[in-house]
């Protein structure tokens, strides 16, 4: 590995600690890298100041000197520097997708209230917030009147949260009685209540792989599509990430090449722009949406 790498590695695993506290192989996969490497990463991270506290099997930084501060100060906004990017991003036109690509962002970098209000919707930023304070102190909540969409019930769901998806719409948390890690849209919560029980099933957070249109499987699908230029541009506003994927083939066409997980998040997308969309060589996405044209003519 050159050293760009190992630095940017590195860095990663300071703001992963500053963040929060992680055991030596959560941090190997969120680095990508072995549990050897880890732990010669802290070593290195000692060796230069910083104080690595560690609480049972996990590790944090410790704010201490205010030569840290200075480090910190580098990486993170402060409450008012955050309200004023927030409200300079929420006055850009909604019609750009600029606007969410910045709130992504600052999201990215910054773990506060102040994005959580950038991002999510105020009806529902209470759960948000219970959700993530349930995160941060390892306890398991139960979702009240949960709206499944995949089975079409209202139930109460008992689950560790353990991430969001990038635009904070989506928890990703372990669910105990399927024994599977699930997304659970924040929108389709009633209610938050967190519990006394702490996490039980930390070993079995996996956050494994989501496609750009917001969809998790165990599955990679590849898809293959030729857009015009309208389905290009609301392709790129609506999923952001769909633009590393995204590239011009003529005056006014484009070729999306991606791995999806499911049907449903790009048959959704494809069915709405269907005169604008040209389906290449992607015969599973084929028979998804003929079905779908077939069940919606028989209505």
């Amino acid at each position: 590995m050159d050293d760009q790498a190992k630095l940017r590695r590195l860095l990663e695993l300071i703001m992963h600690l500053v963040r929060g506290s992680y055991t030596v192989q959560e941090l190997s996969r969120k680095l990508d890298t072995t549990t050897r490497t880890v732990y010669r990463y802290i070593d290195t991270l000692k060796e230069a100041g910083f104080v690595v506290t560690k609480n049972g099997r996990c590790h944090q930084i410790k704010k201490l000197s205010n030569d840290f501060k200075k480090i910190t100060d580098l990486l993170y906004f402060s409450r008012e520097e955050a309200s004023i990017l927030y409200s300079a991003i929420e006055s850009i036109d909604n019609s750009t997708a600029m606007k969410q690509e910045l709130k992504k962002k600052l999201a990215s970098i910054y773990d506060s209230d102040i994005v959580a209000k950038a991002i999510v919707q105020p009806q529902h930023l209470s759960n948000f917030r219970l959700l993530n304070e349930a995160k941060n102190d390892k306890l398991q909540v139960r979702l009240v009147n949960y709206r499944s969409a995949n089975s079409d019930k209202v139930s109460d769901r008992i689950v560790e949260p353990f991430s969001f998806t990038s635009g904070l719409q989506d928890a990703l948390c372990y669910e105990p009685e399927s024994q599977s890690n699930k997304m659970f849209k924040v929108s389709r919560i009633g209610k938050v209540e967190i519990l006394e029980t702490p996490w039980q099933f930390e070993d079995q957070h996996e956050e494994g792989y989501i496609d750009i249109f917001r969809m998790r499987t165990n599955k990679k699908i590849p898809v293959t599509l030729h857009l015009k230029v309208r389905a290009a541009n609301l392709l790129m506003e609506e999923y952001p990430l769909s633009k590393e994927c995204l590239t011009k083939i003529g005056d006014n066409r484009w070729e999306l090449k991606t791995e999806v997980c499911d049907m449903e998040g790009i048959g959704r997308f494809v069915l709405g722009l269907y005169d604008e969309i040209t389906i290449i060589d992607s015969p599973e996405l084929e028979r998804y949406i003929d079905e779908k044209i077939r069940a919606m003519a028989k209505r």
